[in-house]
């Protein structure tokens, strides 16, 4: 059960208030002029690059850069919002030569935030809080706080299967559904309702869903990316389509929810759920958590979060014997143990090594529903 005291939420300071990596080139943009290199998304860790753009590491630890660093537009306001739902920490590694400067800023910006809770210096690793949001993905995995959030950057757009926002309002969202547990009714998907299917990869959620929709009553959701079509992959697996087209549909409002995996968008439109839950069926999406959590925010107690779990070796080898790059597997391995933290979110869980028979019986079970022999 989740906890219903008052949260405490741990807030990175670069990148997620001020202005950092992208100050900094901007600074170097000045010197030099308008190079490639010295764009944002040319930023693809916090370390060297290995050219000009490494020039804004020094940046980083002076105390007059510390000083300058612009907010990000509507940082003041996010965190006034964020203190009226949370005990609100500032978690910020400083050189100690900066130490002093960074004090005064966030005394100065956010006075809201006691002055005590602004807790300087490089240790993030031995902060306990309830949820930390962070930028840094190293930051992230090894953070005890019990929900540790990415807030997605150019720099960690590889990693795949974390709590993640790209916005002030998802935080928002996010840090207001963990502070009210599920538990406030039931799930009751006898009308019809989504099942949400989440999970570390290599765990069976595909095959489970496919399993699910044998039977009338279940429909799997259509789920929108701009992943290319895999190698013997049914054309009806995704929509797929060009990160162009994808943009777009975002930009008119056509998904519910939006998230990066591998690099790739993935999204999930209304308009292709509603009627399957009007028409009293069960919508079957195989989602992360992030997406899992915004279904539950739409269809309440008519959402059903199935968390899908193997032995740890099991997805290890699942995952190497994957068609994808040696890049996107270290990912995912890396981020397994953190994807297991979301088990806390859901309604139930199934073991896939236990064989789709067995969870499917367990779902069906929590759905109150009689097994059919009925195929579609």
């Amino acid at each position: 059960m989740m906890r219903k005291y008052r949260l405490r939420i741990g807030l990175d300071v670069d990148d997620i208030l001020y202005e950092c990596n992208s100050y900094a080139l901007k600074l170097l943009r000045d010197k030099y002029g308008d190079r490639p290199e010295l764009q944002i998304n040319h930023i693809t860790s916090w370390g060297l690059q290995g050219d000009i753009s490494d020039e804004r590491i020094p940046y980083f630890n002076s105390p007059k850069f510390v000083r300058e660093q612009p907010l990000f537009p509507g940082a003041q306001k996010f965190v006034r919002e964020l203190c009226k739902i949370a005990d609100v920490f500032f978690v910020t590694a400083v050189p100690a030569n900066c130490m002093s400067e960074r004090a005064k800023r966030l005394l100065n910006d956010f006075p809201e935030v006691p002055a005590g809770n602004a807790l300087i210096g490089t240790r993030k690793d031995i902060v306990n809080l309830d949820i930390l949001l962070d930028d840094a993905a190293h930051n992230i995995s090894s953070s005890m706080a019990s929900y540790p959030v990415l807030m997605r950057r150019p720099w960690n757009a590889d990693m795949s299967g974390l709590l993640s926002v790209t916005s002030y309002d998802d935080f928002l969202h996010l840090a207001k559904i963990i502070g009210k547990s599920f538990v406030e009714k039931r799930p009751d998907l006898s009308a019809g309702g989504v099942l949400c299917l989440v999970g570390p990869s290599g765990t069976g959620k595909n095959k489970i869903s496919a399993a699910l929709t044998q039977d009338r009553r279940f429909e799997k959701v259509l789920t929108s990316t701009t992943r290319p079509r895999m190698e013997n992959e049914p054309e009806n697996q995704y929509r797929f389509i060009s990160p162009e087209e994808f943009e777009k549909e975002e930009n008119a409002g056509a998904f519910i929810e939006t998230t990066v995996y591998s690099t790739y968008r993935f999204g999930t439109s209304g308009k292709d759920i509603d009627p399957i839950v009007q028409s009293g069926r069960i919508a079957v999406i195989p989602i992360d958590i992030c997406g899992a959590l915004s279904i539950k925010n739409r269809y309440r107690s008519k959402a059903l979060l199935v968390f899908t779990s193997r032995a740890k070796k099991e997805i290890l080898m699942d995952i190497l014997h994957r068609p994808i790059s040696d890049a996107d597997k270290v990912n995912r391995m890396l981020s397994l143990d953190l994807e297991n933290r979301n088990i806390e979110f859901c309604d139930m869980a199934v073991r896939y090594d236990e064989g789709i028979p067995k969870c499917l019986q367990t779902i069906y079970e929590a759905l109150h529903l009689p097994r059919a022999s009925q195929r579609k």
